[in-house]
């Protein structure tokens, strides 16, 4: 009698979840299996999956929109069908609960009166603690994170807001979407990224949300610099610094118009669009967190530089800036908290070498650049090409430049078969 009263204290979907699964002779484990299969998108781990799923059918946490769907799909009905409209508390506790927030905070704040407001904070915590995250979080698990939170991010748009909750909404989407945009173009998703990037653009419009235009415009900005349109570069920093002339983003358009007229060979240039970087970033105050990516923290100006003086042959200027890249960017116990930005120095202090003659210098440092777990594809494509064209033409007989100029191909093919 006890367990038929839990049974009918469960709701009616989370009841149903669970004979849907009986009647079919499932395990939970088999339901899992079965809802990545009907899965059009990357799901997480089947762990978190599994943990779920407990949650979903003992009525402890609703399904969000994305996965209500999914699972009517997956039993062969409709969502309307299957989850009937009603309380929306238990998605708001899924929104709290994946922000990472202690218990006795989360309880606090799903009994206050404003649950939104609280679910808001939630999502705003998540979407600061992704953009810190990526400098060094696997590129697949960003990316399926990302999605999963835009995913529920963006369906608070079918719920009551009023028009400021409505603009932060957009706001905290528009985020992510250049999150996730970044993530998908280091995997060599380029089309994806393109369209993403284009999303998060749309958002920052309609929000009215100047840095994340600028940011959407800068991404632009990157795509053409690894894909050799030095012009597209110059094109999109222009038109992105005319949309969020005093944001911080204007330092890094500014850089990446540098970087552009490096390798177009326009020394003056170079240094007038430093200069303006330079200039605007200290005229800022200090960002209150260095981590986020979609902050250009001072020490970033150096990891500027040092790629226009490579590209310049100013190398004394280079091998200084990519040591000072290197230990801002590594905890003194080594660890380090921007693998990427410290892959990029290494290939400069191999460029540095490789000029000096020195070839198993050279390669040991694009060696090392290329092993890293947490990587930009394209970024590190178009300095690692540089290094190899430099031992190519300077070194061709060399065992280890030729070794090194072979793994090279192998990458450039491995990311070019995404």
């Amino acid at each position: 009698m006890t367990d038929e009263l839990e049974e009918d204290s469960r709701p009616a979907w989370a009841q149903r979840l669970r004979s849907e699964r009986t009647a079919r002779g499932w395990s939970q484990g088999d339901a899992v299996r079965a809802l990545r299969a009907h899965a059009s998108d990357p799901l997480p781990s089947d762990s978190t999956l599994l943990r779920n799923w407990k949650r979903w059918e003992a009525g402890n946490s609703e399904p969000d929109s994305f996965y209500k769907a999914l699972i009517a799909k997956t039993y062969g009905t409709v969502t309307a069908a299957f989850f009937p409209r009603g309380s929306s508390s238990d998605a708001d506790a899924e929104l709290l609960v994946g922000s990472g927030m202690e218990t006795l905070e989360i309880l606090a704040r799903i009994r206050a009166s404003d649950v939104s407001s609280s679910s808001l904070d939630a999502l705003r915590i998540t979407a600061d603690r992704l953009c810190c995250e990526y400098p060094y979080a696997p590129s697949d698990q960003l990316y399926i994170e990302g999605k999963t939170w835009l995913r529920r991010i963006t369906g608070l748009m079918d719920r009551r807001l009023t028009l400021s909750q409505h603009q932060e909404v957009l706001t905290l989407a528009g985020w992510v979407a250049l999150l996730v945009g970044c993530v998908e173009y280091d995997m060599g998703m380029r089309r994806e990224a393109e369209s993403t990037r284009k999303a998060a653009l749309s958002l920052g419009e309609e929000a009215g949300n100047a840095a994340i235009i600028g940011w959407a415009h800068e991404m632009r900005a990157w795509y053409a610099l690894t894909q050799g349109d030095y012009r597209g570069v110059i094109a999109a920093a222009e038109l992105g610094a005319a949309k969020a002339p005093r944001q911080s983003v204007a330092v890094q358009l500014a850089a990446q118009q540098a970087k552009a007229w490096a390798r177009i060979g326009d020394r003056r240039q170079v240094e007038t669009a430093l200069d303006r970087g330079r200039t605007l970033l200290e005229s800022l105050p200090y960002p209150e967190d260095t981590d986020h990516h979609f902050v250009v923290d001072p020490s970033k100006f150096d990891f500027y530089a040092m790629d226009c003086y490579r590209l310049a042959g100013e190398d004394r200027l280079a091998g200084m800036y990519a040591h000072e890249v290197i230990r801002s960017s590594t905890d003194p116990d080594g660890t380090e908290r921007k693998p990427m930005r410290n892959a990029e120095a290494r290939l400069t202090l191999g460029v540095v070498a490789a000029r000096a003659g020195e070839v198993e210098e050279a390669v040991a440092y694009g060696r090392q650049a290329l092993s890293g777990d947490r990587r930009s594809l394209p970024s590190l494509l178009m300095c690692s090409r540089e290094l190899g064209q430099l031992l190519h033409e300077r070194h061709p007989e060399h065992p280890e430049a030729s070794a090194f100029l072979d793994e090279l191909r192998a990458l450039s093919a491995a990311a070019g078969s995404r």
